[in-house]
């Protein structure tokens, strides 16, 4: 009775976690000339990943047709332009009209924008709330002026330490952490990891969470103009904006 009791157990832990971290999608309308391979190739997807996602039998569509695609989505705030959106998720602005076939400048409030190359972030089940929060304020204290793909990655390299046996095994633990008198985090010393995170900051937080690292596997990070010798010894893993992650 125990053992089917487990077996239970384990079922419904293991549905509830695949249903939570189901990847919300972006809305792509089919127009003219497209082709599936022309619209897999704006949102770095495959032909075959799009008949999966939209259950199609064949390679078939008409203009008007609507197909699920996996990228974040971006509803339009009042003072927003095209050119402003797409510096802020670091993707250029002839992707971000493609993706979404807007080639003039109008857009309006509330219309939802499609990102190509940004995946669409699935909730974090394994995490609370308040880890949540940590971790995005985090972000925001470290890269708030930086586009998307640069907080999900300062994210990243937080979640990479978690996972490591050389560091702290929880989010806190890694974040707080204080070496010699020296916290591993600049916010943490002079207080901005207090400041309230934005919406932005928190999807790159569930972002990482989920296992979206672009740093391919960085355990520090720093920007620019740093000229800490130590930190630019290290090799190098990826260049972000104005911040570079490394091993």
């Amino acid at each position: 009775m125990k053992k089917i009791k487990a077996i239970i157990i384990a079922a419904v832990v293991f549905c509830a976690t695949f249903m939570t971290t189901k990847v919300s999608a972006g809305t792509y309308t089919i127009v003219g000339g497209d082709t599936l391979y022309k619209i897999s190739q704006t949102f770095g997807a495959t032909v075959s990943d799009l008949m999966k996602s939209n259950n199609l039998s064949d390679s078939m569509i008409y203009p008007g047709q609507k197909l699920y695609v996996d990228c974040a989505t971006y509803t339009v705030k009042s003072g927003d332009t095209l050119y402003a959106i797409a510096k802020k998720y670091g993707v250029s602005l002839t992707d971000l009209r493609k993706a979404n076939n807007v080639y003039t400048d109008f857009i309006y409030v509330g219309q939802v924008l499609n990102i190509p190359g940004v995946k669409a972030a699935p909730e974090a089940p394994a995490y609370s709330a308040n880890e949540v929060d940590l971790l995005a304020r985090l972000i925001m204290a470290e890269a708030e002026s930086e586009s998307y793909s640069a907080k999900i990655a300062v994210g990243a390299v937080v979640m990479n330490r978690v996972k490591s046996p050389d560091w702290p095994n929880t989010i806190a633990e890694v974040i707080y952490q204080n070496i010699n008198g020296y916290y591993q985090f600049t916010p943490v010393a002079n207080g901005t990891i207090s400041k309230p995170a934005n919406e932005e900051s928190v999807r790159a937080a569930k972002a990482a969470m989920s296992g979206y690292d672009p740093t391919n596997g960085a355990m520090f990070y720093y920007d620019t103009s740093t000229k800490n010798q130590w930190m630019l010894s290290r090799p190098v893993s990826a260049r972000i904006d104005n911040m570079v992650f490394a091993y």
